[in-house]
């Protein structure tokens, strides 16, 4: 059953879509706090978001920008708003489709069904797309998401980015300089301390995940992935 997180202020509208949805058999969480949506993102996992733009403290195209540091899952605007530029910035912000105000239901749940087909059904895998793989890890590249028998998580552009190069060098050791060229495409201005905290995010998701390695340090190295004994 696929999880859908409905970002509305007004509750009208909130509770309808609700509705509508669960009617078709999709399982909803709702945002009632619009100060923690990241928070609820990250502890739901939800499937598909659908996004308002106008929301109090902060709008829609923030929460895209936020949720994009650590998701590809489509998020789909909904909005009175019905100017071109708005539907420029909802794409240009991260926004996977577009729906105005007021809507029909009907188009919300074709919508719905076209994004989770794309992500995750029949045209989820696309040829070309770039899978790494080390001693049956799979990195889904332009998905950021990381996946291990039947288990899966998401992870940063970066946190991608970083576990790309250490799983294309396997048990190769990999310089701190190079990672943090090919992580931030660069080597300048980039503390160390920054790579040691993305390096101990990836080791909490590897161990959460149970993969049969680990990212050890070489003193004076750098890093290399080591299978577990």
């Amino acid at each position: 059953m696929n999880k859908i997180m409905i970002v509305e202020d007004s509750e009208d509208i909130r509770s309808l879509l609700q509705n509508y949805l669960e009617k078709y058999g999709y399982d909803t969480v709702v945002t009632t706090d619009f100060t923690s949506v990241l928070d609820m993102f990250l502890r739901e996992k939800p499937d598909v978001v659908l996004l308002d733009i106008n929301l109090p403290a902060y709008d829609g195209f923030y929460w895209c920008r936020q949720i994009r540091q650590h998701s590809t899952s489509p998020i789909i605007f909904i909005s009175a708003r019905s100017g071109e530029m708005d539907q420029v910035m909802a794409i240009e912000n991260g926004g996977d489709d577009y729906i105005e105000k007021p809507f029909s239901y009907d188009i919300v749940l074709a919508k719905i069904k076209s994004q989770i087909r794309r992500a995750y059904g029949e045209y989820a895998v696309k040829q070309g797309e770039r899978i790494v793989e080390f001693e049956g890890v799979q990195l889904y590249v332009e998905r950021f998401e990381l996946r291990y028998q039947e288990e899966k998580c998401e992870l940063s552009k970066k946190e991608s980015k970083l576990l790309e190069v250490l799983l294309e060098r396997g048990e190769k050791v990999t310089g701190r300089d190079r990672l943090m060229e090919k992580t931030w495409d660069t080597d300048l201005f980039v503390d160390d301390n920054t790579l040691n905290v993305y390096i101990t995010r990836l080791r909490k998701k590897l161990r959460d995940l149970e993969v049969p390695f680990s990212i050890e340090s070489v003193r004076g190295e750098g890093y290399q992935l080591r299978p577990l004994s």
